[in-house]
């Protein structure tokens, strides 16, 4: 299985960052190594000072598929999720200096929480509400009517080059409101009114 990543899909978090929009979706992949399931602690990396959540919508691939057309995408997955896309901000300022590629900064050990997945008929696709908590506290707060690339059109533009197989997993861009955590910090996710993640900051 994969874990692909759509970077800088949403407008207000790319101006939060200081980033250029892109004219097509940017993608970056991270290993099964950085999974973290079951609400697991993500112990805090002692490579970096600035660890920052970045909480997304998931989908998860139900069958193999290329070169998928937009209108055909949806019956390419049933479930949906919500998954934390753990950045070293520092690394990857550095990595972005340099014009290296910053995989570095996304792809470390536990860099990817995900909770269990949900039918996705139980929402409308297009506007689900979702956030995070640190501590009690909203900090991001999403819609995906908000996203520039809807899922369709993700797994579209992803299949185009990447093989999409049974299992697959897509992070789909995360709203404003990133910033870092801290040992001792909890993280709460949510979908609609539904707690999806609910882990501590090791």
């Amino acid at each position: 299985m994969k874990i692909i990543c759509i970077g800088r899909n949403y407008a207000e978090h790319i101006e939060e960052l200081g980033n250029e929009r892109p004219s097509e979706p940017i993608i970056f992949l991270k290993p099964d190594t950085a999974l973290l399931k079951n609400n697991d602690a993500f112990f805090h990396p002692d490579f970096s000072n600035d660890v920052h959540h970045e909480v997304e919508i998931l989908i998860k691939i139900k069958k193999e598929g290329k070169s998928i057309q937009k209108e055909f995408a949806s019956s390419y997955y049933e479930e949906i999720g919500l998954g934390i896309d753990f950045t070293a901000r520092d690394l990857q300022a550095k990595a972005k200096e340099k014009g290296h590629p910053w995989e570095i900064a996304k792809a470390f050990n536990g860099s990817a929480p995900i909770s269990n997945f949900i039918p996705k008929q139980d929402f409308d696709v297009k506007n689900i509400n979702f956030k995070l908590q640190k501590n009690g506290d909203d900090v991001q707060i999403g819609n995906t009517s908000l996203m520039i690339w809807e899922i369709d059109e993700i797994i579209a533009y992803v299949s185009r080059f990447i093989l999409l197989k049974i299992g697959d997993i897509i992070f789909t861009g995360t709203p404003k409101g990133v910033g870092p955590v801290k040992i001792g910090d909890r993280l709460e996710g949510f979908i609609e009114n539904r707690k999806m993640l609910d882990f501590q900051v090791k």
